[in-house]
Parts: structure tokens; sequence; C-alpha cells
């Protein structure tokens, strides 16, 4: 009992000391996590079933000042029965900064937001030039979401795994990895109604994530 009265307090303080070097260390690593997302070219072409790809441009390919977190974006355009499909697609080292994505094209009306299982959350809505689209962030891991608050859900589901924080002990994952495929389907709505297209919007978007899903990019 006296040998462990007189180990007792440099144990504690040992103890204490590793646990600030360990959540300094997370922190630092954290931050440097951050900051080594590297540059990403998108692929030239990308193949949606039942769907003629038509053209391929890019949108804004460098991160700006007042938007840092985009890494770059394209726009894939399909073809289909004299109906054109567009999808735009973001790369963000951020997921909670699509609102500036949002925010590019006002709609008329507030987006309904629906849950497929297996895939995640998306958005449908019109946008004020009368398309129909549909719009959600493919995340590195977990389902894919739409709002800020889903988007953090996910990540603290994901990032406070057993397996995700002994991979990034051993240096084989991020620490917390807030990386975001913003995608947004439309098409004109033309003679149809918001329905039937949110129902063509859907099929294509299902393809899009399958394609995607396997191939996110690498931190």
């Amino acid at each position: 009992m006296t040998v462990w009265k007189k180990l007792r307090i440099p144990l504690l303080a040992f103890t204490f000391t590793s646990i600030f070097l360990t959540l300094g260390n997370v922190i630092l690593l954290s931050k440097k996590d951050q900051s080594t997302v590297t540059s990403f070219n998108f692929p030239e072409k990308i193949s949606l079933p039942q769907w003629q790809s038509s053209t391929i441009y890019p949108l804004r390919t460098k991160p700006t000042s007042n938007h840092p977190e985009l890494i770059s974006q394209k726009n894939y355009q399909y073809i289909q029965n004299n109906r054109t499909l567009d999808v735009e697609i973001s790369y963000l080292t951020d997921g909670n900064a699509v609102k500036f994505l949002r925010d590019d094209t006002p709609t008329s009306s507030s987006p309904v937001i629906h849950q497929q299982q297996g895939i995640g959350y998306y958005g449908f809505g019109v946008d004020q030039k009368r398309q129909a689209y549909l719009s959600a962030c493919i995340n590195s891991q977990g389902s894919t979401t739409f709002t800020d608050e889903q988007f953090n859900k996910n990540r603290h589901l994901h990032d406070t795994r057993p397996q995700h924080l002994l991979s990034w002990f051993f240096g084989e994952e991020q620490l917390q990895d807030r990386r975001c495929l913003w995608t947004r389907l439309s098409i004109p709505l033309k003679d149809s109604s918001p329905e039937a297209a949110y129902q063509v919007l859907e099929k294509a978007w299902f393809s899009w994530y399958e394609w995607w899903r396997p191939r996110f990019p690498k931190p």
C-alpha cells in the first residue's frame, strides 16, 4: 500500500500528461487533415443508363476567395428523347459549404426532402427558370445528405467509429473527412408536371450515385 501511495502521484501526472498530449495531437492532425485535400480532375465522360452523353464543360475549376472550400466543378449534359438533363457536380472540402451553391439558383418553392434506403437524403424542387432539380451531397462515407444537420450527423456517425479511429491512428485515414461531392441534376419542365420530372431525376440520380460511390476522390 505504501508503494502504491508513492507511485500514485507520478502515475496520475503521467496519465494526465498523456491525455493532454493526445488531445493536442488530435487537434493539430485534424487541422492538417482539412488542409491536405488535393486537386481533382473530373472524368471527361460518365455514362448514365438510357441517356446519351451530349456536352461536358467545366464550371469554376479553382477555389475563389469567397469560397475556398470549392476544389473543382464540372457540368455534364445528357439527352433522352429530346429531353435534356444537366448534371452539375462540385468537389468541396467541407459539405457545410453547399449553401452558396444552393443560393446560385433561387427556387420558386422550398425543396422537398426525400430519403431512399441504401442511398440517403436528397432534395427536390423547381427553380425560377422552370426547371425541376434534385440535389444532394455524396459523402466519402455513409449516406447522402441534403441539409447541414444531416451532413454533420452523418460525419459524427462515421468519424467516431472505432474502426475509423484505429485507421486514423495508423495513418490510413483522416480523422475528420468533411469532403463532399455536391450534385445538382435538372431538367426543363416544359409540358411535364414537377412530379413526373422528379421521377425522371430520381432514376438518373440513383445511377449517378452508384457510379460515384466506389469512385469518391482520394484525399
